[in-house]
């Protein structure tokens, strides 16, 4: 046993830092902090008091049997349907056993990686256009290489790549190719018929009313349905226009008179003197347009924008009505098998996550949007 030299402990002791006041006081200022924002978001009347405990008994109440069904008592890879049904909680394996169908639909099983590809330069070039750095003529470059590239997966036919014809095609591909298309080409069709409306020639301004007024008053069912079943019909005797593109015209006519009045709400909020001083550079009508009143009308409805974007995003689930087999429709095929019927609600909410990511990203981006070009109302 050796005895330790005084010294050497005072010296040892002395370069051993204390805790300062602050140190020791701070996990007592956050607790306080807490605390404070507790009673004053939370309990800070008899009704706020009240929905908090209803609140927190909702939570105790829901939380823990649904983390049992997604996690505890849930069967994950490998499991066959009996297993599942023996397991009692979440099917995870039909997921793991379906999901090709569910994200592909009819597409040829051997050829999955085609769509999967495609749609992996379907998805660059969008992230890509959020890129601020390539709004200009650059953008036209990547989707002009990005749409043909896509179409050749797609379909094939060359470089020895099998023909596909897109009655086959369905799942995450198909929808992404109309809600994008669909968005992209409605929405300079948009800012042209919100420009008509407020047009000072009563012809060009009674056409835009009655085409936005219209449309705007039927659903995109019917839309799809006149599209689908009615146009035909008008054609000449041997003439067809194919399945996926008069969907596609359908979407983006129901999208744009949607846009137009969105794009209308931000023409008539600037204020008169925007227009005034534009008349006064002598700027033309184009101009006066496209480098003073579009800029900041646009910027001011990013929100409804956006919003209308996610609900297209959304009605593609609605071309079923045609029989094109979209993400929504593949999830509700893939339950035909008797032997994963039981699991509904695990291809519903594979179905229900995807949606959620995309229209969650283009939330955010939306947001993103407004801050940097402070179309924010700051007081």
């Amino acid at each position: 046993m050796t005895i330790q030299d005084p010294k050497t402990a005072s010296e040892i002791a002395s370069h051993v830092e204390e805790p300062s006041q602050a140190e020791l006081k701070a996990p007592r200022r956050s607790a306080l902090m807490a605390l404070g924002w507790a009673r004053e978001n939370l309990f800070s009347s008899a009704p706020n008091t009240l929905l908090t405990v209803l609140a927190v008994a909702l939570l105790v109440w829901a939380v823990p049997p649904l983390l049992d069904w997604v996690l505890l008592k849930a069967t994950f890879l490998g499991a066959d349907p009996q297993a599942c049904r023996d397991a009692g909680g979440a099917c995870w394996s039909f997921i793991e056993v379906k999901h090709r169908f569910i994200l592909f639909g009819l597409y040829p099983h051997d050829e999955h990686w085609r769509p999967l590809l495609a749609m992996g330069l379907f998805l660059s070039a969008i992230a890509i256009s959020c890129d601020p750095r390539f709004w200009n003529l650059r953008i036209l470059a990547v989707w002009g290489a990005a749409l043909p590239l896509c179409g050749l997966l797609m379909w094939g036919g060359l470089f020895g790549l099998s023909f596909v014809g897109n009655d086959k095609w369905g799942g995450l591909p198909l929808t992404l190719i109309l809600a994008t298309l669909g968005i992209v080409l409605a929405f300079p069709l948009s800012v042209l018929l919100a420009l008509g409306r407020r047009s000072d020639m009563p012809a060009i301004r009674a056409i835009c009313v009655g085409y936005i007024e219209t449309v705007r008053g039927v659903p995109l069912v019917s839309v799809l349905f006149m599209a689908s079943i009615m146009f035909p019909l008008f054609l000449p005797e041997g003439m067809t226009i194919d399945k996926l593109l008069r969907a596609q015209l359908g979407i983006m006519l129901f999208t744009a008179a949607y846009l137009a009045e969105a794009v209308r709400g931000g023409l008539q909020a600037l204020p008169k003197g925007q227009y005034e001083a534009a008349d006064a550079l002598g700027l033309s009508y184009w101009q006066k347009m496209g480098l003073i009143i579009l800029p900041q009308a646009l910027r001011l409805v990013i929100p409804p924008i956006v919003n209308q974007f996610i609900s297209c995003f959304k009605d593609t689930s609605l071309v079923i009505i045609i029989g094109l087999y979209d993400l929504l429709t593949t999830a509700k095929t893939a339950l035909s098998d008797p032997l994963w019927r039981p699991f509904y609600i695990e291809s519903y909410v594979f179905a229900a996550f995807i949606y959620f990511l995309f229209c969650f990203f283009m939330s955010r981006y939306s947001q993103y949007l407004e801050k940097r070009l402070n179309a924010g109302l700051k007081r």
